[in-house]
């Protein structure tokens, strides 16, 4: 089974190559997708993180997301103690996906991670992804964002490698700047160039 990592930062159009992946029958797991459930109520990482930061609680049970945001961003130790609970149970959910993708004999999965590279996810990956677009347009996409502003975009960019980076150490890269049908046949050319890396993938046409 070939395990591809997707990755991209902020804006750059990682979520619209995941669905275009589901769109072509690929099993994804969204570890952002797992993040909210966890902080969702009754999630597995709410009382953890209750108790290491007081007072990010929800009315209904959950974790306020915005209220945690600015208790972690632009304080790298708390950063790194919300990190020390999320990762783990993050990981555990990516674990017990590969075990359900191997038993169903799938031939490619793709674990979405948005910082694959940060996180050493990259050493579960066969194959990465990084998805790009040019600068301007990734600035425009976040501040279009309800609530965003310029310093939480600069904040969330420093907790992230660069795109440049992040494309040199890429096995491919996916431009989502010039519009969702050039993005679309270029996923459709990689998904096509794995299978014509060995037969364990003939499912993929």
């Amino acid at each position: 089974m070939i395990v591809l990592g997707l990755t991209g930062s902020v804006g750059m159009g990682k979520s619209t190559a995941a669905a275009m992946l589901r769109r072509l029958g690929v099993a994804v797991h969204d570890s952002d997708g797992v993040v909210h459930r966890l902080l969702a109520p009754k999630g597995a990482a709410v009382a953890p993180v209750m108790a290491a930061f007081p007072g990010v609680a929800r009315g209904d049970g959950g974790i306020d997301r915005a209220a945690l945001g600015a208790r972690v961003f632009g304080d790298p130790a708390a950063l790194r103690r919300l990190e020390r609970i999320l990762h783990p149970l993050v990981r555990w959910s990516q674990q017990r996906f590969l075990a359900r993708a191997r038993a169903r004999r799938l031939r490619l999965v793709v674990l979405d991670i948005p910082l694959l590279f940060e996180t050493g996810g990259g050493r579960r990956c066969d194959k990465i992804i990084v998805v790009s677009a040019p600068a301007f347009l990734q600035r425009a996409r976040v501040l279009a964002r309800p609530g965003m502003s310029e310093a939480r975009f600069g904040a969330i960019l420093a907790q992230q490698m660069a795109d440049a980076e992040k494309r040199k150490r890429a096995d491919y890269v996916l431009p989502s700047g010039l519009g969702r049908a050039v993005t679309f046949r270029r996923l459709k050319r990689i998904l096509r160039e794995l299978q014509s890396a060995g037969p364990c993938l003939n499912a993929f046409r």
